[in-house]
């Protein structure tokens, strides 16, 4: 006999239900790239405001920063040139180890402005040949900057910027510091130091701590390249002429840090080299050496060749512990200028940029041929990098890039 078949109980069908756990959302979200991120600001008014909380951003940062101290074949450069020609200059992306060609950027300012430096993606940008002295904070990777308010500056001293992430308080700052160029000043005072901060938008004065020698009769700090900024503290390198006696003089330099968290000064000593006390102090400069502070001493043989010293600190504050690295030697005419040395990749390489190229009877041109030296092996090889102006190319701006949100939650920015 045919049975019906039972039907089956009707069972409610929930409704789908869309939340997601905000803890799951911050932790999914924090893990994008930052174009993958504008383009989610969209989707609801909840995940833009998230994006642009200061806790995100600041946890999106540590995580793109562990992912570079852990990905050990792939690194990226940023290099910016150093002309007065270009109206307007681009900022180029390419690969740490081979330099080749990733993307750029393109400043949106009208007229050439000097990097001071860049930390976390965040570029500082000083414009000085207009003489109004307008400093911008430029984030390439989400199409915004912010320009900073105009600090007292006086007119008759020389000033040099540096440019620092202050992690203690997820705050960015600009050190400004001021030295007279009046020689009859004597003795000379110390340099002042004044702080921006972005957190506040506003300037404050630093406090010089640390004694300073009375009988000094000039001094002046390196500006020609970047302050290096290492475990929390910025660097000048001071070049000083000192009386010791009724008539004899001699010159030395001194290292002076500014510790970004806490505003306070300090000192640093010179390696007890005597082929780098030897030299003017203009061939001397700080930079950063995988992670470590490092001086540099330009080296000229006369009439054909360069050289490069590099000194780096493995101890901090030890004045033992400058252990000299290593000596690069360039062949080419002992022209000044022929050679600079533009800085170091994060694996440690280094770029080196030849401006000039012999031709014959001791005729040159203008060349701007780029070299990646690797230290270890001291092999070199030749790299391709382009500008529309080479010819009034002065110099390369070099730094380690990482795309952030630093600034999407800043007020008074500029969106282009």
């Amino acid at each position: 006999m045919f049975q019906r078949k039972k039907a089956r109980p009707h069972i409610p069908i929930p409704r789908r239900n869309n939340h997601i756990p905000e803890d799951i959302v911050f932790d999914a979200l924090s893990r994008l790239p930052v174009k993958s991120l504008l383009r989610f600001s969209c989707v609801c008014k909840p995940w833009s405001s998230l994006i642009r909380s200061r806790s995100f951003i600041s946890t999106h940062l540590n995580m793109s920063l562990c992912r570079v101290d852990n990905d050990h074949d792939h690194g990226y450069v940023m290099h910016m040139p150093r002309s007065c020609v270009e109206t307007t200059q681009v900022c180029t992306v390419s690969c740490d180890r081979s330099f080749d060609w990733i993307s750029e950027f393109r400043a949106p300012f009208t007229h050439y402005t000097y990097v001071v430096g860049s930390c976390n993606g965040l570029l500082c940008l000083y414009d000085y040949w207009k003489f109004d002295y307008k400093v911008h904070f430029w984030n390439p990777s989400i199409r915004k900057f912010k320009s900073l308010p105009t600090a007292s500056i006086i007119q008759s001293n020389t000033l040099s910027l540096g440019f620092a992430y202050d992690s203690q308080n997820n705050d960015y700052k600009l050190v400004k510091v001021e030295w007279p160029i009046d020689r009859t000043l004597q003795p000379m005072p110390p340099p002042e130091f004044e702080v921006y901060s972005l957190s506040s938008h506003s300037w404050r004065k630093a406090e010089f701590g640390i004694s300073w020698r009375p009988n000094i009769l000039y001094y002046s700090i390196n500006y020609n390249s970047p302050f290096p900024f290492v475990s929390g503290h910025l660097y000048f390198m001071v070049g000083t002429i000192r009386e010791t006696g009724q008539q004899e003089m001699h010159t030395r330099e001194m290292i002076l840090s500014f510790d970004v968290n806490s505003e306070k000064i300090g000192e640093l000593p010179v390696p007890d080299d005597d082929s780098f006390k030897e030299g003017s102090s203009y061939r001397k400069h700080l930079t950063l050496f995988k992670g470590k502070l490092a001086l540099t001493k330009d080296h000229s043989f006369r009439p054909y060749g360069y050289g490069h010293s590099v000194w780096v600190m493995t101890d901090y504050g030890e004045c033992k512990s400058w252990n000299k690295l290593f000596f690069v030697t360039i062949e080419g005419p002992n022209v000044d200028g022929y050679v600079r040395f533009n800085g170091f990749t994060k694996y440690g390489s280094l770029l080196i940029q030849q401006k000039l190229e012999p031709i014959d009877n001791g005729k040159y041109k203008i060349e701007n041929k780029f070299i990646l030296f690797d230290p270890k092996t001291l092999h070199h090889k030749d790299i391709s990098i382009q500008f529309k102006y080479p010819s009034n190319l002065v110099s390369l701006y070099v730094a380690t890039y990482l795309e952030s949100l630093a600034l999407h939650d800043a007020e008074n920015v500029v969106s282009y």
